[in-house]
């Protein structure tokens, strides 16, 4: 039998370790003559070895032959599949390149190794295609992605036609999205020697905006923007800023949780990633994705910078900023450059006090939206107690929790939600302990 990988035409420049390609030249090799049976089947375990291996590293299930296809195309980003993310299927001739390529793609699919396993005498080849897993964690894919890639392949062996094969997948790219962008809800940037690299960040914390107990009207201005985000309509570069502790970076992790299924994706980035900016935005502009670019903690000290990349970059260059992406931060700090009395001062040697003054500035004003966070009084602060004691299960009598939780907040950073979440956390190792 003649395999066809090279007569591919959109789905090409797979990134995986060559088991198609081994793979495709067995199907045709196998039963040659000219090559020798010891080597042929040496080929053969070497795949069924990366193949197993690539269960150990994805947690892949079932038909791993199968599981091992689906991921391919899955994280093939190409002209099509990311046409389709978000948007799902498109008009042109280009379908009918795509549907050339399933009934290739097919074929493998639906190949019969009993023949190949017999003439080579092959053992175990029987375990792969049923492969069971314990419930040790992927180390590429949370659970979530893992199992909608093995459901992929589930679904793919019920599609009779590459039509129906190729419809599943592009209803699969409309859900989910193709590649990082469409399986991971949050990156961080790595600098290499080819540049910025942005790479998924497989372990996210699951917060919801509910577990924000109060700040309701913070969260709303917050939740208002973001939705205007997502759903294309005009929308302002965010600035979360007050007290430590009070929820600023749980409210963007919470956003990214919630409107993940929407398209909205987050890129965290530090200060000294500053000078990639430019580089980041490229990368994302042109997807069908909405793009946060998140800052945590931002503020800089007056000898500092790198704000005036990050000015450019929000408003002021010559190339504009597209329309998928937007800044969020958070600070301890309204204004984020650190002011001086000294900056104001008629004796400052600087010439012109105002235009130092309005530099520090003028970074802050590019935040369309500042919202404040404080934090909470007494009053508050108990009821912070109370909800998540409940939450957690908690059932100490309450004049004894609120009495335990003033000690607490006294010698451990005063009133705060995150002084409070951690009292329960405390509370809550105790009960196990006991």
């Amino acid at each position: 039998m003649r395999m066809r990988e090279q007569e591919l035409l959109i789905y090409r420049d797979f990134e995986d370790d060559g088991i198609l390609q081994d793979m495709a030249w067995l199907m045709e090799h196998y039963a040659d003559d000219y090559y020798n049976e010891e080597d042929k089947a040496a080929l053969m375990y070497d795949c069924m070895h990366r193949l197993l291996e690539l269960s150990g590293s994805h947690g892949f299930y079932g038909n791993l032959w199968h599981c091992y296809l689906s991921n391919l195309l899955v994280n093939n980003e190409n002209s099509y599949s990311t046409a389709c993310e978000v948007v799902g299927g498109i008009e042109g001739t280009i379908n009918e390149a795509v549907l050339h390529d399933f009934e290739i793609l097919k074929e493998f699919y639906d190949y019969d190794f009993s023949d190949m396993v017999e003439k080579l005498h092959i053992k175990g080849f029987s375990l792969l295609l049923d492969y069971r897993i314990g419930e040790r964690s992927s180390k590429v894919y949370n659970t979530r992605i893992r199992d909608r890639i093995c459901q992929l392949a589930a679904r793919f062996a019920k599609d009779n036609t590459p039509s129906e094969m190729k419809e599943t997948m592009t209803q699969f790219y409309q859900e989910y999205g193709v590649g990082k962008f469409g399986l991971h809800k949050a990156f961080r940037i790595v600098h290499t020697d080819e540049g910025a690299k942005i790479e998924p960040i497989l372990n996210i914390a699951h917060v919801q905006l509910d577990d924000l107990v109060g700040y309701e009207l913070a969260k709303k201005k917050l939740i208002d923007n973001t939705e205007a985000f997502v759903e294309g309509r005009k929308a302002n570069n965010c600035l979360l800023f007050g007290d430590a502790g009070t929820g600023k970076s749980s409210s963007i992790k919470a956003i990214s949780n919630a409107y993940y299924e929407k398209g909205l994706r987050i890129i965290e980035v530090y200060k000294h990633q500053f000078q990639d900016l430019n580089d980041i935005i490229a990368q994302v502009k042109n997807r069908n994705y909405k793009f946060i670019i998140y800052m945590d903690d931002l503020s800089f000290e007056d000898f500092e910078i790198e704000y005036k990349y990050l000015k450019a970059v929000i408003e002021g260059g010559l190339e504009k900023k597209p329309k998928n992406v937007l800044i969020y931060a958070t600070s301890n700090r309204r204004h984020l450059v650190r002011e001086r009395f000294s900056d104001k001062a008629d004796r400052d040697d600087d010439l012109h006090t105002n235009d130092t003054v309005q530099e520090k500035l003028s970074l802050v004003s590019r935040f369309g939206v500042t919202i404040f966070f404080s934090s909470p009084d007494k009053k508050q602060f108990q009821n912070i107690v109370r909800v998540l004691a409940q939450r957690n299960g908690i059932t100490m009598p309450e004049e004894e929790l609120l009495q335990e939780a003033n000690k607490w907040e006294l010698s451990h950073g005063g009133l705060s939600g995150r002084c409070a979440q951690q009292f329960i956390d405390y509370l809550s190792g105790q009960r196990k302990e006991e």
